[in-house]
């Protein structure tokens, strides 16, 4: 058990500390400024520190000392667009995930790109494997207007294989370092999309993909229509149902040794990204999601609108600029009938805007903060 954590947030980057009479902040970086990701220390002590500095762009720091000083280090670039390309702007809009897998650092990206750096995040070279995927430029954004890689999932014991989930991009896996890669999306179902192409792997809404470290075939989801489980190294996906509260929201975490037990938080829904009965909640389940227990949320003064059930996403009326961005693009239908179009515009929906608390893998057991 450590007794470090970092926080990554839109006003700073905050380091934890495990005292005895709980968890303090004992150090904070870039007040103010939104850092987007954090790797905490590798093996050789190295730190990463992500920034989204909007007018002023994409930042990347790097500190040696455990957060006590940083060095600007270069960003992840694209190359040149050809005119001819289909899809978003090949431009760094964010950096939202940072990994390790051995001496690599592999950085996933907004619009959708993964990135790795074998000289500790000095410099970085795009997959072109991934990025030149044909159907990439059927991704679309969810949160963001443009999509996104947030997971990214290193096997533990097999060098050269590694799983990333994207939004609104499905789940992939390279088994060759990345020479090529595979959609792992059987099972999975899109309730957002037409129905005939709801089981697209191409079209996936992963909020956020774990692995679990001692049973890596094991991995955990919590997708935009629920949360799902996979036993067989991502090759099918089964849908886990009965979750407390809601099956909708953006946080996963596996415990390291036992595949069985993960945390959630539930939001709302969709159209209400707010905790339930706002008040912040994690349920858990210890049984591979037979059962949950958890902390229940307290109200504050207003439950609001009862969350959806599991599937039932795609009935409320909302969602009106996703329906208009997969229309315009020629993913979904077009209704002749303007009222039929907003009609149909409202019952598609979703979207990603995963954050996520990092910790070293020694952390066995999470405790409230």
């Amino acid at each position: 058990m450590t007794d470090r954590a970092w926080v990554a947030t839109r006003k700073g980057l905050f380091e934890l500390r495990r005292r005895p009479a709980g968890w303090t902040v004992a150090n904070v970086s870039f007040l103010g400024e939104p850092v987007s990701m954090v790797l905490p220390p590798t093996a050789s002590g190295r730190m990463l520190a992500a920034l989204n500095l909007g007018h002023f762009g994409v930042k990347l720091h790097a500190s040696d000392d455990g957060g006590a000083t940083w060095q600007e280090q270069a960003v992840p670039t694209y190359p040149a667009q050809p005119p001819e390309a289909q899809g978003p702007a090949w431009k760094l809009v964010q950096i939202w995930s940072l990994a390790t897998q051995r001496d690599t650092i592999w950085a996933g990206t907004l619009p959708g790109g993964l990135f790795r750096s074998d000289d500790r995040g000095a410099s970085w070279q795009l997959n072109e494997a991934l990025w030149h995927q044909p159907g990439r430029p059927e991704w679309f954004g969810g949160g963001y207007d443009v999509p996104g890689l947030h997971s990214i999932c290193p096997h533990p014991t097999r060098a050269g294989e590694l799983l990333v989930g994207i939004s609104c991009g499905g789940v992939w896996a390279t088994r060759d370092d990345g020479a090529t890669w595979a959609a792992q999306g059987k099972g999975l179902r899109a309730a957002y999309m037409p129905p005939e192409q709801a089981e697209s792997p191409n079209v996936q809404d992963p909020h956020c993909v774990v692995r679990c470290a001692g049973r890596p075939d094991v991995l955990w989801m919590q997708h935009h229509n629920g949360i799902w489980r996979s036993t067989d190294n991502a090759a099918s996906w089964q849908a886990v149902t009965g979750a407390p509260l809601s099956s909708f929201g953006f946080a996963v975490a596996v415990h390291p040794d036992d595949s069985g037990q993960a945390w959630f938080v539930p939001g709302v829904s969709d159209e209400k990204r707010v905790p339930v009965d706002g008040a912040l909640a994690v349920s858990r389940t210890r049984d591979g999601g037979k059962t949950f227990d958890g902390v229940s949320p307290r109200p504050r003064g207003g439950a609001g609108r009862p969350p959806p059930a599991d599937g039932q996403h795609d009935r409320r009326p909302v969602g009106q600029r996703r329906r208009r961005r997969l229309v315009e693009r020629g993913v979904a239908p077009a209704a002749a009938d303007p009222r039929r179009a907003f009609r149909l515009a409202g019952s598609i929906q979703s979207g990603s805007s995963t954050g996520a608390i990092r910790a070293p893998a020694a952390w066995r057991h999470p405790s409230t903060l």
